[in-house]
């Protein structure tokens, strides 16, 4: 039995529009406004989009349950995976009072909160985001900075918000490669256009999170250091997507961008605010003792190294095509494998004398290249070189699992969602929805791969999603089918900081579960309004002369 998706149901766009938003308004309204714990809202939208799905696309129940659990088994391998083993390498970490230690060498590099917050949310996410993405940078840049004495919700929220900028280019290129493979578009001009796109916003990126934690005045007092993260973040990513490719755009950025920031503050620092002596934890005694060990810096650093290196080699494409040779076991879903079809103008027309192509379902359980793995051996050395004996890693272990466990089912309960709204295809009615706005396209296309992101929380599914409408409108439209496709991806990293896995990744990692209403409400405005802004330069770069210029031919 094959089943096409129906865009239409309702014989009514504004109706069928207004129904496919149904679980998503009932996800988010329930995190932001009702205050409900995650896991339930989660549930909750899962519902939703199951009646949705069943009741009013005409999706047959057993598509449905299976792309649920499709989804499911996808929220808790790879992405699970990630998060569970980097809060373990955390729990072992402070239980050796090493992440005292390491607080107190971030911030004797300078106790301003305005400074830490560049260097751990933007540059260090950064490069955590080239290396893996998939929420992993939320996870670590969160986790430290509520160790350097931010609350919970701005060490949630500046992480969110910080990450943005280097998405696109995210887990080497990742999304990138996958826009190219649904759209046809060569991944390098694609990257050439993404690359002439996101600067403009890695230069804004510091001074709007630094704006968001101190106000504008207290911006302005570190301004020097705002320019120079930005400026050695921004060009680096220009050239390197423009004269290589995706490939290593996040993680040379970053590292130059630390590395002009780190420079710079040797030689000038910021002037001491009350605001700043009120934040900066003053050390324990124990930590101050612990910090004058000798050797204790450098071990306080080594997890955190360790897990740079293995993460960035596990990320180098030879060694997961190796990875995968030795063990990559991957099954098509029953019930679901190739049982669905999209229809136009989300799928191409088929060529004369073959038959459309179906909807793919395949699960790799890719345990030896996936990042989550790299983290769970580097917290496995970490924990043998901090002395902990196996039955106590053990322990460890099993504690983090519990301690996350309404974390694993609300992610897995937003994968299942996602993946039913885009099995059944009330993803696609939404985008259709915006791509019917004529000469205003080229920004309601950018807030398409923000929607993407918002409802799948990846700027890959979004690509993989999106992509080919994308080409399609842009091509219908007579706009440049490149410029569009790669909207899709810039727009969508504004999406990042709102989508409900990203926020339950932070709250986890900083013991801050429960309180996922209050962090969508601090970064909402902030992704509506970055959205909007990369949605006025693509709108520009299409119709203005100069800015036209900007797209490659």
């Amino acid at each position: 039995m094959i089943w096409i998706q129906n865009y239409d149901p309702l014989h009514s766009a504004v109706l069928s529009t207004l129904v496919a938003a149904l679980p998503l308004v009932v996800l988010l309204g329930a995190i932001a406004f009702l205050q409900m714990r995650a896991h339930l809202a989660a549930l909750l939208g899962l519902g939703t989009i199951l009646v949705v799905a069943v009741g009013i696309f005409g999706m047959p129940w057993k598509f449905a349950g299976t792309s649920a659990a499709y989804g499911a088994a996808y929220g808790l391998f790879p992405i699970g995976w990630i998060i569970l083993n980097l809060i373990f390498l955390y729990e072992l970490t402070c239980r050796k009072h090493l992440f005292n230690v390491l607080r107190a060498n971030l911030g004797a590099l300078s106790p301003d909160p305005r400074v830490q917050v560049i260097l751990v949310a933007f540059c260090f996410g950064a490069f955590f985001e080239g290396a893996a993405g998939f929420g992993t940078p939320v996870a670590v840049t969160s986790a430290l900075l509520i160790q350097l004495g931010f609350k919970p919700l701005q060490a949630c929220g500046l992480s969110l918000i910080a990450n943005t900028a280097p998405v696109a280019f995210g887990g080497l290129g990742t999304p990138i490669i996958a826009l190219a493979k649904v759209t046809g578009i060569d991944e390098i001009l694609l990257s050439k256009m993404i690359g002439r796109q996101l600067p403009f916003f890695s230069l804004m990126i510091p001074f709007w999170v630094v704006w968001t934690q101190a106000g504008f005045r207290g911006m302005c007092g570190v301004w020097p250091v705002a320019l120079v993260a930005g400026a050695a973040f921004a060009v680096p990513q220009f050239l390197i997507s423009n004269f290589h490719g995706p490939w290593l755009v996040d993680i040379v950025a970053a590292l130059c961008s630390l590395a002009a920031t780190v420079t710079l503050l040797k030689f000038w620092q910021p002037r001491a605010t009350a605001e700043a002596a009120a934040h900066t934890p003053v050390a324990g005694a124990e930590t101050m003792f612990l910090v004058r060990q000798h050797g204790m810096v450098r071990r306080a650093w080594l997890p955190w190294i360790l897990l740079s290196v293995l993460v960035f080699i596990w990320g180098v494409p030879k060694f997961k095509t190796a990875a995968d040779a030795v063990s990559a076991p991957s099954w098509p879903v029953p019930e679901l494998h190739e049982k669905i079809q999209a229809a136009p103008p989300i799928a191409h027309p088929p060529p004369a004398g073959q038959s459309p192509k179906n909807e793919p379902a395949v699960f790799r359980f890719n345990w030896l290249s996936a990042t989550g793995t790299s983290i769970f051996v580097a917290a496995l050395l970490a924990g043998a070189f901090m002395g902990y004996r196996p039955k106590e890693m053990a322990q460890i272990y099993g504690e983090t699992i519990w301690r996350i466990r309404f974390s694993l089912l609300t992610i897995a309960a937003m994968l299942a969602l996602g993946s039913v709204t885009r099995y059944s295809g009330t993803d696609a009615t939404l985008g259709l929805a915006l791509a019917q706005t004529g000469c205003l396209y080229p920004f309601f296309g950018t807030l398409l791969g923000w929607l993407g992101v918002a409802l799948t929380g990846s700027d890959t599914s979004s690509n993989v999603l999106f992509g080919s409408l994308q080409r399609i409108t842009a091509e219908q439209t007579g706009v440049s089918p490149t410029l569009m496709a790669a909207a899709n991806s810039s727009g969508g990293v504004m999406g990042k900081m709102v989508d409900a896995q990203s926020i339950v990744v932070g709250s986890t990692a900083t013991n801050w579960y429960g309180h996922e209403g209050e962090i969508l409400r601090f970064v909402f405005f902030h992704s509506i309004a970055l959205a909007a802004l990369m949605g006025l330069l693509v709108l520009a770069q299409a119709y203005v002369p100069g800015f036209t210029a900007m797209v490659p031919r």
